[in-house]
């Protein structure tokens, strides 16, 4: 069901909306962390080195998914929030022409970089077949993970965020069960591993598709829908570019930082693969959060409705605040169990290394989330410019420190703690452009 976020109590708005999206995020990462689980319990450690290794380099691909949903999202939230119809529906399909271009070109480069970029990631020798191996597959997967993302992007601008919910919980159950048939009753290995998540997304980004394709025949519009308009192709790369550079620029600073880590032995690459999996199942909420409330900032910037938006920064910070406080003192205090879905070995490198990464970063979850709630905000309403100088300042800092902070007698925990710095300095940057923001609502020219 479509639902109008412009009118109502700002705070149970929020909650309403948000809380599928953020029970969707979950079960997006349990199909993301099935692969690492799957690899760790059921093949080898190094299956899970292997896997986490080859997650980095997924990361590049996930930014201009990303970008895509982000940019399609705050577009036809404003729209919809402005009961512009024709351009809604024109902003859709414009979204799948030009995705589909890249979607293209990205297989390309896939196909042709990805073994370059394992080699300049400094892959070890015994690692790099099965990295491979769960790249090519991976890669073939693309226009599945690009349509589904977009079209839970379009649910989420509808002021829907239950039916991305429901697929998610259907086809992240399935990855799990199809991860484990096909490693334990098929003996594929980690091409099992990647086979799974290849059928199950493709599963779910088929149905998502003929659920929006029946949900835009529904609405009706006075005047026909341009196909494609290059008006808002511009609008559209406008958002998605700056959101795209930004989880790119991240997927990057994470590939120059796991070349560091690789050079800690496969114990720390196996911790950190593990433990990073739990930190960005967290990050991954807040920022699926952040999205929700761009979307509800679009539409209500779009409605003119400028006085909601600030009381949905203050719902916003409650909300996440409130569910940072069980998940630090889980990970802080239970790390260790958590990590044993992954690990063996409770006493190792491996299980240390999770162990610290864990109880170093999981205290800034209140920090780094509020940041992310500016940041949605930044982005509904149009100011990626400011949205942009705050990430970057964060990656800057957390690479330069990274590298830095390994080469002192820390080691290895110097990597960890150059992520809190970077998200506390970037966080005070978004709350303070956030707080001189003024909102208008922006004039477009015709389709």
């Amino acid at each position: 069901m479509n639902k109008d976020l412009t009118i109502g109590n700002p705070s149970s708005v929020l909650w309403t909306f948000c809380l599928p999206l953020f029970g969707s995020v979950i079960f997006q990462q349990l199909y993301n962390i099935a692969d690492s689980l799957v690899a760790g319990k059921f093949i080898s450690e190094e299956a899970l080195a292997a896997v986490g290794n080859s997650y980095e380099i997924t990361l590049i691909f996930i930014a201009f998914a990303f970008g895509c949903n982000i940019g399609c999202s705050v577009l036809v939230s404003q729209y919809f929030g402005a009961k512009d119809y024709a351009r809604m529906k024109s902003t859709i399909s414009t979204t799948f022409i030009s995705s589909g271009v890249l979607v293209a070109l990205l297989i390309l480069f896939g196909t042709l970089c990805c073994g370059k970029l394992l080699l300049l990631i400094h892959t070890p020798a015994e690692l790099m077949a099965d990295s491979q191996l769960y790249l090519d597959i991976y890669i073939w997967g693309l226009p599945f993970l690009f349509f589904y993302n977009i079209a839970t992007g379009i649910f989420s601008a509808l002021g829907d965020s239950k039916t991305p919910f429901v697929f998610l919980a259907f086809s992240s159950t399935a990855n799990i069960l199809v991860d484990i048939l096909f490693v334990k009753a098929f003996h594929m290995g980690v091409a099992g591993v990647a086979w799974a998540t290849f059928l199950c997304q493709g599963i779910s980004c088929i149905l998502s598709l003929l659920v929006v394709y029946r949900r835009l025949a529904l609405v009706e519009t006075n005047v026909k829908a341009a196909l494609f308009s290059r008006s808002i192709f511009l609008k559209f790369c406008g958002i998605a570019i700056p959101s795209t550079l930004q989880q790119s620029f991240i997927s990057v600073g994470n590939i120059i930082i796991q070349r560091v880590i690789n050079g800690f032995g496969s114990g720390v690459m196996a911790g950190y693969a593990a433990s990073v999996k739990l930190n960005n199942m967290v990050i991954s909420s807040y920022t699926t959060i952040g999205n929700g409330i761009s979307n509800y900032s679009a539409q209500n910037n779009g409605a003119g409705k400028h006085d909601r938006i600030h009381a949905g920064f203050r719902s916003g910070i409650r909300m996440v605040w409130m569910i940072s406080l069980p998940i630090v003192l889980l990970y802080f205090i239970a790390g260790k169990y958590l990590l044993l879905l992954f690990l063996e070995d409770r006493g190792g490198v491996a299980m240390m290394t999770g162990v610290t990464f864990l109880r170093i970063l999981s205290p800034f979850y209140f920090v780094v989330s509020a940041k992310l709630v500016a940041d949605g905000i930044l982005r509904g309403t149009g100011r990626m410019q400011q949205f942009m100088a705050a990430t970057f300042t964060d990656l800057i800092l957390r690479v330069v420190l990274a590298i830095v902070l390994s080469k002192t007698t820390l080691g290895a925990t110097g990597i960890w703690c150059a992520w809190p710095i970077g998200w506390a300095i970037a966080a005070a940057m978004s709350i303070f452009f956030y707080k001189r923001a003024t909102f208008e609502r922006e004039k477009d020219p015709q389709v």
